[in-house]
Formats: structure tokens, C-alpha cells, sequence
């Protein structure tokens, strides 16, 4: 492309991680929770970290629940997102929405029960857990 090596090396990796990141993105919107349930999903994100650290830390669940689990509050813990936090509305949603996503994956493998008996809010907010779940 332009005849030096490290020059098409970095346009090379630079247009990559911009296809990745444009592939993340519309994965996010594929999987994102219909209706008002972003809403309901940003709103119980509190009550879902609680649930997603005893989930992590519960020596009953299968090992490669728990660790879908762990790289979530790692992915969490880090300053770096899809989306930035700084952009209104859309900033929180990509972390609900993955948060959903793996939460979704916990129920299928390991189910709802595990889920209830970890679940730290009302029976309002679990019942609202169990719609994202997709059950």
C-alpha cells in the first residue's frame, strides 16, 4: 500500500481493531434486551453486579460458569469499553446489555434456581431478572 513495511503493518492493524469494534458493536445490538427491558436492565444493574460476584464466588455452579463470570467483572472493572461512559445513555448500555448476554448464559447452563438463591433484591426485581433471562 504505501511501500514501507511498519507503515501498512500499522494501517493494517488500525483497520482491523476498527472492524472488530464495529463487529462488537452490532453484536451488542443483536443481543440487547427488546422493549423496555434496557430500561428495566439498567435499573436492577446494581442489584446484577451483587448477583453476578456471589454467582462468581458460588463453589456450586459449573467451573466455565464461573468463569464467564470472573472476565465479566473483569470487563467491568476496566476503564475501557465498547461504548465510552462519557456518552449519555448509550455509555451504560453496552455494559447492561453485556451484562444480560452472560447472565442469559449462567441460566441456560446452570439455572434459574442458582440464580434465585444468589439473588440479592426483591421478588420484583428477580421477576424483572427472569424477563432479561429470556424465561
Amino acid at each position: 500500500m504505501t511501500g514501507s513495511f511498519w507503515w501498512d503493518l500499522l494501517i493494517g492493524v488500525a483497520v482491523a481493531l476498527a472492524l472488530t469494534w464495529l463487529a462488537l458493536i452490532v453484536a451488542l445490538v443483536v443481543v440487547r434486551p427488546r422493549g423496555g427491558l434496557l430500561r428495566e436492565a439498567l435499573r436492577l444493574l446494581p442489584d446484577v453486579l451483587r448477583l453476578v460476584r456471589r454467582l462468581a464466588a458460588g463453589r456450586s455452579l459449573p467451573r466455565g460458569v464461573r468463569v464467564r463470570l470472573w472476565l465479566l467483572m473483569v470487563y467491568l472493572a476496566l476503564p475501557i469499553d465498547l461504548i465510552p461512559d462519557f456518552i449519555p445513555v448509550l455509555g451504560y448500555a453496552d455494559d447492561a446489555i453485556i451484562v444480560t448476554a452472560v447472565l442469559r448464559g449462567v441460566v441456560r447452563r446452570a439455572g434459574i434456581d442458582a440464580v434465585r438463591a444468589h439473588w440479592p433484591g426483591t421478588d420484583d426485581g428477580f421477576a424483572a431478572v427472569v424477563r432479561l433471562a429470556g424465561l
